[in-house]
């Protein structure tokens, strides 16, 4: 079973597996255990999974950006004595992802870019946002987490439902912010310098980041790879977590560095 560790700065994580260093990182409103599905990765990867400032046992977090996201990571694997890890995240943690590249691109083995974007025109981000608060206001958490999973899922079973909520714990305090944080994003200049072996990766029904921003993504990013998962919405990890895997793992698999 996986244990929860904290690092000397703080951040919370999991960690399990022997291998080369694989790296999870949630999305908006997650936890760390989201990843949950994709434990099995163990098996032939270390895997280092945070929570991210202002998400699950990381309550103390400072300035929330996407930014001191990606520092959070970095700071981590630095201290566990990482110099380089594949780093696969999810919507808000593709943020992250490509974020970690900008700021230490030596650091990444390869880029798992799942259900994400990489800009938000500024008025569209307003509007987005105004639209979001108005329409949590007053609400029960539990009502939210109804809400969102109706958002994110394109299967409604009561399994999904089960699964989405236990993972799905956003922090009324850092929500708004973290969200904020990502419409902040502008990766336009980054994405053709990518350099490492890059896997995106996005959902048919994908009302959160439709597939075509990925697509634009992947035309962007020089040889990158593209899949598309049918019949899924923005949470390909539970709604078609042995596909994901298995995709997850060819990919890694083609990549690895170690002898």
């Amino acid at each position: 079973m996986s244990e929860v560790f904290q690092s000397s700065s703080g951040i919370p994580y999991l960690r399990l597996g022997v291998g080369e260093p694989l790296v999870f990182i949630h999305g908006l409103g997650e936890v760390k255990e989201g990843w949950a599905n994709q434990f099995e990765f163990a098996n032939q990867y270390d895997l280092i999974i945070p929570d991210l400032r202002g998400h699950g046992e990381y309550i103390t977090p400072g300035e929330i950006s996407i930014k001191n996201f990606a520092y959070d990571v970095i700071s981590l694997l630095k201290g566990l004595g990482i110099e380089s890890a594949h780093i696969c995240g999810l919507s808000m943690g593709g943020m992250v992802a490509q974020e970690i590249y900008r700021q230490a691109p030596e650091m990444c083995r390869s880029l798992m870019l799942v259900s994400t974007l990489h800009y938000v025109p500024k008025q569209m981000g307003k509007l987005f946002l105004h639209y979001r608060k108005a329409r949590v206001e007053n609400k029960s958490p539990e009502a939210i987490a109804e809400r969102s999973a109706k958002v994110c899922l394109y299967s409604w079973s009561k399994e999904n439902f089960e699964s989405f909520s236990k993972f799905y714990k956003p922090n009324k305090e850092f929500f708004f912010k973290s969200m904020e944080a990502c419409l902040k994003v502008n990766n336009l200049t980054l994405l053709p310098k990518i350099k490492v072996p890059t896997l995106i990766i996005g959902g048919q029904y994908d009302s959160v980041t439709p597939v075509w921003v990925q697509f634009m993504m992947h035309k962007q990013i020089r040889h990158s790879e593209f899949v598309i998962f049918r019949n899924t919405g923005h949470i390909a990890k539970l709604e078609a977590k042995d596909e994901f895997n298995k995709v997850l793992r060819t990919f890694l698999n083609k990549h690895k560095t170690a002898s």
